[in-house]
C-alpha cells in the first residue's frame, strides 16, 4: 500500500505564490509519473501538470508560464510551484501517482493513487 501526503495549500492574494508538495510513502513501489489535478466547486476534476520519472512535463494551457512542476525521485516527492495566482486557480488540488507495486522482483501491478487534497484559495 502506498500513501500520498500533500501539503502547502492555503489562502493567498491574487498575484501571490504557493508551493505544493506531495510525498509518496510505502514499500516496494516504482513511480512512473506524478502529477497535480484540481477541482473547483461545481466543476470536474482537471489536470494541472504532470511529470514522468524521466522528467518530461505536461501542463494545462491555463497554467503554462505560471506553474512549475518538479520532482525529487530520491524522495518520491513532487512539487508544484504556483506563481502569479489568479482567483480562478481556487480549487482543491489533488496529487496523483501512477506506479508499480512489486510483489516480488519480477511481479508487479500498475496502480493509481490519489492524495487527500489540499485547498488553494486565491482572493481578488
Amino acid at each position: 500500500q502506498v500513501q500520498l501526503v500533500e501539503s502547502g495549500g492555503g489562502l493567498v492574494q491574487a498575484g501571490g505564490s504557493l508551493r505544493l508538495s506531495c510525498a509518496a510513502s510505502g514499500s516496494r513501489f516504482s513511480i512512473a509519473a506524478m502529477g497535480w489535478y484540481r477541482q473547483a466547486p461545481g466543476k470536474q476534476r482537471e489536470l494541472v501538470a504532470t511529470v514522468t520519472s524521466g522528467g518530461r512535463t505536461n501542463y494545462a494551457d491555463s497554467v503554462k508560464g505560471r506553474f512549475t512542476i518538479s520532482r525529487d525521485n530520491a524522495k518520491n516527492t513532487v512539487y508544484l510551484q504556483m506563481n502569479s495566482l489568479k482567483p480562478e486557480d481556487t480549487a482543491v488540488y489533488y496529487c496523483n501517482a501512477g506506479l508499480i507495486e512489486w510483489r516480488s522482483s519480477s511481479d508487479g501491478s500498475y496502480m493509481d493513487y490519489w492524495g487527500q487534497g489540499t485547498q488553494v484559495t486565491v482572493s481578488s
